[in-house]
């Protein structure tokens, strides 16, 4: 039949959409540095490229889910699909290393670095507890993980009002989250500027919160795609690939709490003393 699609590869019509997402990134980054330096309009630039690029984002993305719907989504292209979000994930691991790199080079040697006094955490930092806010989170991420996973099983299992409650629960848990964390950076007692040590903590930490309501919104698109008939056991990537990535936060959290919270706190300097 003409106009059939006899292939398993990704093979589509022209979109405008990389090309216009590069334009609106130019104008929102254009916009962004004549903002910094106070220059004519350069807020209101940066707001149409703000709004050009969140444009695209929903456009392409809905151009996507109509692909995936219409079946151009074969097994080969999921598999290749696959690949993609591994090596997307990968390159956020990357992202992280650099925070905990910058972060350890000045935890394990303060005596090389100068502006730490010779001690870690610098003097006059009043470092948080890691045993109640920190702790909640990953209370709270931890069983965030699990709901994702229950919501996974109930897709393959093709259980929608399952999978519906368990979105709901792992949904509700992600802005949790997020509510307790602003909550810890209101309370705390050193800012983001003055020292590397609140400098590499607010990065590393607010980085991942970027994340964790990141992850939220892709759950959130997902549920609204599971009320709209979306998703089958068989073909479920987009739900999939959201869920490789919340994982993803919590895995990098477990890091931040162990080595951040933890090991850089009073308690992880009484417990291991670090080399001066």
């Amino acid at each position: 039949m003409a106009g059939a699609k006899n292939h398993d590869f990704h093979i589509l019509p022209a979109s405008p959409w990389p090309l216009l997402g590069a334009v609106t990134a130019l104008i929102m980054a254009a916009g962004a540095v004549m903002w910094m330096h106070e220059a004519a309009f350069g807020g209101w630039v940066f707001i149409i490229g703000t709004l050009g690029v969140l444009f695209v984002m929903y456009s392409w993305w809905a151009d996507v889910v109509r692909e995936a719907n219409g079946g151009d989504h074969t097994n080969v292209v999921q598999l290749h699909h696959r690949y993609g979000m591994i090596l997307f994930i990968a390159s956020e691991v990357m992202f992280f290393v650099a925070w905990f790199w910058a972060y350890f080079d000045a935890a394990l040697f303060p005596s090389t670095v100068e502006a730490v006094g010779g001690v870690w955490p610098p003097e006059g930092i009043e470092v948080l507890d890691p045993f109640v806010y920190p702790l909640l989170n990953t209370l709270i991420l931890l069983l965030s993980g699990t709901t994702v996973t229950w919501a996974h099983h109930a897709l393959i299992e093709n259980d929608r009002d399952g999978l519906k409650k368990a979105l709901w629960v792992t949904i509700i848990l992600g802005a949790l989250f997020s509510c307790v964390q602003v909550y810890e950076y209101s309370h705390a007692a050193f800012g983001f500027a003055g020292n590397i040590y609140s400098s590499t903590f607010y990065m590393a930490t607010g980085f991942h919160g970027f994340h964790v309501f990141v992850g939220t919104v892709f759950l959130i698109v997902c549920l609204v795609r599971v009320y709209k008939g979306d998703f089958t056991p068989e073909h479920h990537f987009g739900f999939e690939a959201a869920a490789w990535y919340w994982h993803f936060v919590d895995v990098v959290w477990l890091f931040l709490f162990i080595a951040i919270y933890v090991w850089g706190s009073d308690f992880g300097a009484a417990v291991i003393p670090h080399s001066g």
